[in-house]
């Protein structure tokens, strides 16, 4: 008798997708029953549009494929099973809840169960197909690592290199030419990215959404990194950094189906508010973007993919659904989705990452 499985991806991409795709398609190759995995074409896209888009997934087609970045069954973060939406004959665009539809199609095509990859919002879905009946395991994917119910999400080692590694960069180019360097890094509403990137490449300011900041304050630090007009003085910024008025920097999404503002472009705000300040050094300003969601993942993010992707197999193959895999020291366990989503996993003003920052001198703006 044969099993199969539908995976998707959803959300945005992210180091170590693939990692977990080839982990879950490994595992059941382990079995002596046979096991058929079965990619969603851009997350649940694939069996919700009029042709269905799905792939085989082999272990000739995952050979190899933890080394690579993004994910082979493309991912999208518009739409989904309860807001699809469809193009009306006269061009404008209409929701539909094609939930019902998923779950009739999973049926007819003999799926016994769905494992959902990706992040806060992916993970809701999967919560909300589960109350509807359908099999679903969640696997934690996320750069920002704000899910609480996990130690790390896979993908957030490989962010924090790559920001750590342009951080270094801009080091020795801001100290050549006395300048301040602002570099914009993502995360949404948690700082993570931002805190990690700075400790680890010695920033003197680091801006995180938890910890509002003042940029007075901010233009008082970088005054200290000069002498006589010579200096430098580097700093990392999260991408949903606010000050007291709690008011974020993006634009109102644009996309169907896309909820979410686009983050972006307080590194330029915060640029105009120092120059507003009186600062006079030449201050410029770097957005890594989409630069840390690309590429090949690090090695504990291979690592931690392969083995939420078999711990992701294991949950469906012992029908434990309405699960997310996660990892807590030294564990690859698993939790029920309500528990997964009761809140974010945001920085701590009194975490000890920052009180560490802090006894070196980093100032955050406070």
């Amino acid at each position: 008798m044969s099993h199969k499985i539908l995976v998707a991806t959803g959300g945005g991409d992210c180091p170590g997708l693939n990692a977990v795709i080839r982990g879950i398609v490994k595992r059941a190759q382990m079995e002596q029953e046979e096991w058929e995995i079965y990619g969603c074409i851009e997350s649940f896209n694939g069996i919700l549009r009029d042709e269905v888009e799905i792939m085989r997934l082999t272990e000739r087609r995952v050979s190899g494929l933890h080394v690579k970045g993004g994910t082979i069954i493309k991912t999208t973060n518009r739409g989904g099973p309860f807001h699809f939406p469809v193009r009306q004959p006269d061009g404008s665009w209409k929701v539909e809840d094609r939930s019902q539809l998923m779950k009739k199609r999973l049926e007819e095509m003999g799926f016994e169960a769905v494992i959902n990859i990706g992040g806060d919002g992916s993970q809701t879905i999967s919560m909300q197909l589960a109350d509807i009946g359908i099999n679903v395991v969640g696997v934690p994917k996320t750069i920002d690592n704000d899910l609480s119910s996990t130690d790390f999400t896979f993908g957030f080692q490989t962010a924090v290199q790559i920001a750590t590694e342009a951080f270094d960069k801009l080091v020795t180019t801001a100290d050549s030419h006395n300048r301040v360097f602002i570099m914009e890094v993502m995360g949404r509403d948690a700082g993570w990215i931002a805190l990690h990137t700075a400790l680890a490449g010695g920033a003197d300011v680091c801006i995180i959404p938890e910890i509002p900041y003042d940029p007075a304050i901010i233009a008082q630090k970088i005054e200290t990194r000069y002498l006589n007009g010579m200096g430098f003085c580097n700093i990392v910024i999260a991408e949903g950094a606010k000050k007291a008025d709690g008011k974020v920097t993006g634009a109102a999404p644009t996309a169907v189906g896309d909820p979410h503002i686009k983050l972006g472009g307080v590194g330029e705000v915060l640029r105009q508010e120092l120059m507003d300040l009186g600062v006079e050094h030449d201050i410029r300003v770097t957005v890594l973007g989409h630069l840390q969601r690309g590429g090949t993942p690090v090695a504990y993010d291979r690592i931690l993919a392969t083995e939420f992707g078999v711990k992701a197999f294991e949950l469906a193959k012992e029908k434990k659904y309405g699960n997310l895999v996660v990892y807590r020291h030294p564990e690859i366990s698993y939790v029920p989705f309500e528990e997964a989503l009761k809140q974010p996993h945001l920085v701590s003003p009194d975490d000890y990452l920052v009180h560490t920052a802090r006894a070196v001198g980093m100032s955050f703006g406070d």
